[in-house]
């Protein structure tokens, strides 16, 4: 149930009407709060103050029309503008891209903004009065005389100018934020800040670990894995006094007979069974939760569409080699073969995720791209320093060699690609690749 409202949470913030929702019931509260003040006489001083140049009901309610009018035309520009960037994107990008889009808050509470002062002056705007109207009546029948809301009306104001001030922002964000070094920019954070929390320890702490065997779990979904709670799941092992081998990671596609894991040390009941499938999330399509494939996949797409015949922009290349680069040396130097222990002394429950292989990563990145790279003299050449500064950072030799056999493997598909003095730069760069793994 845990994992299900976390991804409930994670996917309701990640979209375009929750925010603006919120934000208008807010601001409808916030009108009633205003009025009611206005009302009980606290803020008649306002109207006294020398400061203060006291509303009329007429210019009251033309301001409160010209605010509602403005903002909603406002939100339906900047809707409009924001459907068509990330119709940009996604399209120039890949269609994977859409979710870190959607999830930009900036374009969120810009358009929640929006709305939100358009349903306070609305909601504000009823409540002003003629002295000349007909007189409404309170809940004890009698009449009311003409009212203007002075601090309502001031609130209306302060409201309209930061819908100003997010305008000026939203203006400059949007095209800011389909900029492709800025999209690859938060691709690349984000990436990094997943390895170091779900890989804290360094990799001095990675050994050999032996995996116990017992009764499979079999899934009763289809779809992709997107959220694992691997803590609900150690508290069900601890009850049960016993330990799950996971079969599957964030990411991966099941159906109904496949093994989701292993449960050892304990009975396979049908109750037991329900707990560990309740720690599982899925849904129709990945999601960089928990899953840094994910992100190195985008990562991937976006180099691979830029060396394309059709577009031809090595530099977006580079730059998304970089970023694979920073990746590869935070997994180099962390141990992929987490374990969760019970903290009870002397209990054995545990949870054994699958084992994360360097070399996969190694292969879904740099593997993936390096046949579009070496079509490309100067993107070659950075991915050789690339290899290179990656391995700098990392002590394992064997995972130094898996680096070393992939600017090996680059070196022949560059071959193959390559001709005149294009290649001869090539192999002069590769001549101090490979040197740099031999000294």
């Amino acid at each position: 149930m845990k994992a299900e409202l976390r991804w409930f949470w994670a996917r309701l913030t990640a979209n375009y009407w929750f925010f603006p929702s919120l934000f208008a019931i807010g601001a409808a509260f916030l009108a009633f709060v205003c009025v009611w003040v206005d009302r009980s006489g606290l803020v008649d001083g306002l109207t006294d103050a020398s400061w203060l140049v006291a509303a009329r009901p007429e210019s009251a309610s033309n301001m409160l029309q010209v605010i509602a009018g403005s903002m909603i035309g406002v939100a339906s520009t900047v809707f409009s503008i924001t459907i068509a960037a990330v119709a940009y994107a996604s399209g120039t990008y890949g269609p994977r891209l859409l979710t870190n889009f959607m999830e930009d808050k900036g374009n969120q509470l810009s358009l929640a903004t929006f709305i939100g002062t358009f349903v306070y002056a609305l909601s504000v705007l009823h409540t002003v009065r003629g002295e000349d109207e007909t007189p409404a009546l309170n809940a004890a029948g009698d009449a009311l005389p003409g009212f203007v809301p002075q601090l309502s009306l001031l609130v209306a104001y302060a409201l309209m100018a930061l819908s100003v001030g997010v305008l000026v922002y939203f203006l400059n964000h949007v095209p800011s934020a389909i900029r492709i070094n800025k999209v690859l920019h938060d691709i690349g954070r984000r990436l990094l800040k997943i390895v170091r929390d779900d890989f804290p320890e360094d990799a001095s702490a990675e050994q050999s670990r032996k995996r116990p065997s017992g009764e499979p779990l079999l899934a009763q979904r289809t779809g992709y894995i997107q959220l694992i709670d691997f803590e609900e799941m150690l508290g069900v092992m601890h009850e049960a006094k016993g330990s799950f081998v996971l079969s599957v990671r964030t990411g991966d596609f099941v159906h109904p007979g496949m093994a989701l894991g292993e449960i050892c040390g304990a009975e396979a009941s049908d109750d037991l069974a329900e707990k560990l499938h309740a720690a599982f999330t899925f849904g129709f399509a990945r999601s960089p939760e928990q899953d840094p494939q994910f992100l190195i996949d985008e990562l991937v797409e976006i180099g691979l569409r830029a060396l394309s015949p059709g577009i031809n922009d090595p530099f977006t290349a580079i730059t998304a080699v970089h970023w694979l680069g920073a990746a590869t040396a935070e997994l180099g130097a962390r141990n992929l073969d987490k374990i969760l222990h019970d903290d009870d002394e002397g209990s054995d429950c545990a949870v054994y995720p699958l084992p994360d292989d360097f070399g996969h990563y190694v292969k879904r990145g740099f593997g993936a791209i390096s046949s579009a790279v070496a079509t490309s003299p100067i993107a070659t050449e950075v991915m050789f320093d690339t290899l290179r500064h990656a391995a700098d950072a990392i002590d394992s030799p064997a995972r130094r060699a898996l680096l070393a056999r992939q600017g090996s493997r680059l070196h022949d598909q560059a071959r193959e690609c390559l001709r005149g003095p294009d290649l001869a730069e090539v192999e002069i760069r590769y001549t101090a690749f490979a040197r740099s793994f031999n000294d």
